[in-house]
């Protein structure tokens, strides 16, 4: 009989704890930083940037954090967790900053976001440690399914908390505690603070995890691991194609809400209506089909994998953006969801199967800089856009872009990859 993965179970289970902080964390950043820089501290244009732009500014960093943990040959997990535990300080900062300091708000809500999106590469390191290779997917698929599942549910429950009175649909039960709850003064604060405690029970989940330290290469910089995109064609082409289709995916993200909510566009749906068609229809989804894609990045060619999302991003536009009526909008919303779904699995794991085992982390700091990259430029570029154009002809040219990117990697599918990594037990922590 084989032997347990005692690694794999303890990253499994710890993995959930930190998938449920995740979950919180998220809708920090998507959502309530902004929201109550906005209400609460009346924040400037600056600020408001520099709170939406927190998660790219940690994707950016991600070559420096990869870097600074190999030149000290720490262990992964005992690294994110002392990142994160920079993350809760800064949103004790941010919760106790005074009302009129909005830009010092600002910055440590920026500094927070940046720690849970700079350690990203250092559990990829993890994963390709700890999991066995044909249930990597599988396994990391819970793991989102519980980030989703509690992003939607703390959605709910913050939104009432900063809200109480908006909820009129509440049962009659329920109205002396949400009458109760307006009577609470600094609720975006404690919020803020809350925040900050879940990014320290993320730290504590993830000190435990097995990890190997890591090395760095003769020479290292914070720039060392592109060399890897000059040597390796496949590398290469893999990025040139997920830049073009993430581009296109992250310009088109954004103009959702513009395209239903700006009336010049003749839709004027209300704030309900967007909700439904841009968080709740597409994370349920998302939430459903999770496990799916798990096990479907377990057995396909990564190749065939990532065309086959390509083609349902392109679809799931197109259906959005080129249409009016509702069953338009509800399909373009859950087939982004389903896509979305197998999107996460990809963008986390794909180069565990093709990075050196131990050069993990130095791959995915290049794919998740360029991230960054594009999750600042896109969003902005397109809103400078639709200015000049309408959001179908912009719908079109996305899914074109992403259609290029599909055809870039359909030789892979022919040529399968010739450096094939021998089978492996997972590394034993020193």
């Amino acid at each position: 009989m084989e032997e347990p993965n005692t690694n794999a179970e303890i990253t499994v289970r710890r993995e959930r704890w930190r998938s449920l902080c995740s979950g919180i964390i998220e809708t920090a950043g998507n959502t309530f930083l902004l929201l109550i820089a906005t209400r609460h501290f009346d924040a400037g244009p600056l600020s408001k940037a520099l709170v939406a732009a927190g998660g790219s500014v940690g994707l950016l960093l991600t070559p420096l954090t990869v870097n600074l943990v190999q030149k000290y040959q720490g262990r992964p997990s005992q690294a994110a967790a002392r990142i994160l535990t920079v993350g809760s300080i800064a949103m004790a900062v941010a919760a106790l900053a005074p009302r009129a300091w909005g830009l010092l708000y600002a910055l440590a809500c920026v500094v927070a976001m940046a720690t849970i999106y700079s350690v990203i590469p250092l559990f990829t390191q993890i994963y390709q440690d700890n999991y066995p290779a044909e249930r990597r997917g599988r396994l990391y698929s819970q793991s989102v399914m519980i980030r989703i599942g509690a992003a939607i549910l703390f959605a709910g429950i913050a939104g009432l908390w900063l809200e109480p009175r908006a909820a009129s649909w509440m049962p009659e039960a329920l109205r002396p505690l949400l009458h109760w709850v307006a009577t609470v003064p600094g609720r975006e604060r404690a919020l803020v603070l809350f925040f900050g405690l879940v990014f320290g029970a993320a730290a504590w989940s993830v000190a435990p995890v097995p990890s190997s330290p890591l090395t760095a290469t003769a020479g290292a910089h914070p720039l060392h691991a592109w060399k890897y995109v000059r040597t390796d064609r496949v590398f290469r082409q893999a990025l040139i194609a997920w830049m073009l289709m993430g581009f296109a995916n992250l310009a088109m993200l954004p103009l959702r809400v513009e395209y239903l909510g700006n009336p010049k566009y003749g839709l004027g749906k209300s704030a309900t209506e967007i909700a439904l068609l841009t968080l709740i229809i597409p994370n349920v989804a998302r939430l459903l089909l999770s496990p799916v894609w798990g096990r479907l990045f377990d057995r396909m060619n990564f190749f065939v994998l990532r065309c086959t999302l390509n083609v349902g991003f392109a679809l799931g536009i197109a259906a959005f953006f080129t249409t009016d009526s509702p069953v338009g909008l509800v399909v373009g919303a859950i087939i982004y969801g389903i896509s979305n779904a197998g999107g996460d699995v990809a963008w986390a794991l794909w180069v565990t199967k093709f990075a050196p085992p131990d050069r993990v982390a130095d791959y995915m700091s290049v794919h998740t800089f360029l991230t960054g990259v594009r999750g600042v430029l896109a969003p902005f570029l397109a809103f400078q856009v639709i200015q000049h154009s309408t959001p179908s002809t912009m719908g079109w040219f996305a899914g074109g872009l992403i259609l290029i990117a599909t055809a870039i990697l359909l030789p892979e599918i022919r040529g399968e990859r010739t450096r094939v990594q021998p089978v492996q037990t997972p590394r034993s922590p020193r």
